[in-house]
């Protein structure tokens, strides 16, 4: 997937697109001894998963997609019919990125037929609303988008700003310095 990480269970393979968040979770799911993939609009260097060009053929090799991306127009429905296909009966995706990066309409008709097993969702296409079908589907775990919203996560971040002040007024680089955008 597009910025995504599959994890899969015992001979199943993980995929993940080389991000910040996509290597966090690969280095977790590595841990387990989950063999790690990835797509990306461009092979990584450096970078010793498995790259697939597109995100049909890494749904196509995987077991379990995690989707991990940013939702641009690019990455809008990513995960649509054809790699739920894709991904076949036995797949489950889990989605943390955006609710949109995943065609939700088409996971609830997929989920339904079982055209894949299950999913796990932090995320919804229209947030704070689920839809109604996903509440009572027995292969589902929901849960509420918090995830930048830990106790952890807030504590990384103050210690993160403090860290930029301190390097902003020592004249050092900053740790996260602001990229600055061209049209």
């Amino acid at each position: 997937m597009y910025g995504e990480v599959v994890p899969q269970y015992a001979r199943r393979k993980k995929t993940v697109r080389v991000g910040s968040i996509g290597s966090a979770i690969a280095r977790r799911l590595e841990a387990f001894g989950c063999v790690i993939s990835y797509h990306s609009r461009r092979q990584k260097h450096g970078v010793s998963y498995g790259y697939h060009p597109a995100a049909l053929d890494l749904a196509a090799g995987s077991d379990v997609l995690v989707v991990a991306c940013a939702l641009t127009a690019e990455t809008r429905h990513v995960v649509d019919r054809a790699v739920l296909d894709a991904l076949g009966s036995g797949g489950v995706v889990v989605n943390v990125a955006r609710g949109a990066t995943v065609d939700e309409a088409e996971l609830v008709r997929a989920l339904a037929e079982g055209r894949i097993a299950g999913a796990g969702l932090e995320v919804f296409e229209d947030e704070p609303n689920v839809p109604a079908q996903l509440l009572g589907m027995e292969n589902v775990v929901l849960t509420h988008h918090q995830a930048a919203f830990t106790p952890e996560a807030m504590a990384d971040l103050d210690r993160l700003v403090v860290g930029n002040l301190e390097a902003f007024f020592a004249g050092t680089p900053l740790l996260t310095p602001v990229l600055e955008v061209f049209d």
